[in-house]
């Protein structure tokens, strides 16, 4: 059995840039921000990274057993097996390759792979808040931060901002990024919270200038 378990859950996301020009490319929606079910999709979908800690597990076999960091070439290594490719790979297919090189040494080797270090991905599980804010920042999400949390931090809109223009830009299970309309002024000056969306790892913020 393959276990995965991470302290907190990320989303792997591109380019900032990248991310921007995709939301520009097609206009914020106006449907409701995908429910805390990609949180899940999230840990599934995690890819270890230099420097995230991992543990081996093979089962009766304490003596196989190693935690280690993933060195700089993406590796770690597992004693009898050796060196082995971790990064950039997901935890259950670590595990399915360690299992193929030890089944030449032990009969049905039964390994478990666990991330119980996340050092790798910091930036990757930010927040952002940019465009026309008084202070662009790039936040460590924290569980139960919500868009009001994160424009606060900010500063909140300049006076040249579009608030109600603004969108969460946020990543898709099957890859890219959907932006969704933000009535930011509506939260900010009538205490309208129905769009105080509770935020995601790797979600941003942008706010619009207005058009002079």
């Amino acid at each position: 059995m393959i276990m995965f378990k991470i302290r907190e859950a990320l989303l792997v996301m591109a380019t900032l840039s990248a991310l921007l020009m995709a939301g520009c490319a097609s206009g914020p929606s106006a449907g409701p921000v995908p429910p805390s079910s990609l949180m899940s999709m999230a840990v599934e979908d995690y890819r270890i990274g230099v420097d995230d800690v991992v543990q081996v597990s093979v089962w009766r076999r304490e003596d196989l057993g190693v935690t280690v960091p993933v060195r700089s070439d993406g590796k770690i290594t597992v004693p009898l097996i050796g060196d082995i490719q971790a990064g950039g790979l997901r935890p259950e297919e670590v595990a399915d390759n360690a299992r193929g090189l030890l089944a030449d040494y032990i009969r049905e080797p039964n390994v478990t792979v666990i991330v119980t270090e996340l050092r790798s991905h910091e930036y990757l599980s930010r927040v952002r808040v940019t465009g026309a804010v008084r202070s662009p920042v790039s936040l460590p999400h924290r569980q139960g931060m919500t868009v009001l949390d994160a424009v606060l931090a900010a500063g909140g809109p300049n006076e040249y901002a579009a608030a109600d223009r603004s969108a969460l830009h946020r990543h898709l299970d099957k890859g890219g990024f959907e932006s969704y309309a933000l009535p930011l002024r509506r939260i900010l000056e009538q205490g309208d919270l129905s769009a105080n969306h509770v935020l995601m790892p790797g979600d941003v913020i942008t706010v619009p200038q207005r058009n002079f």
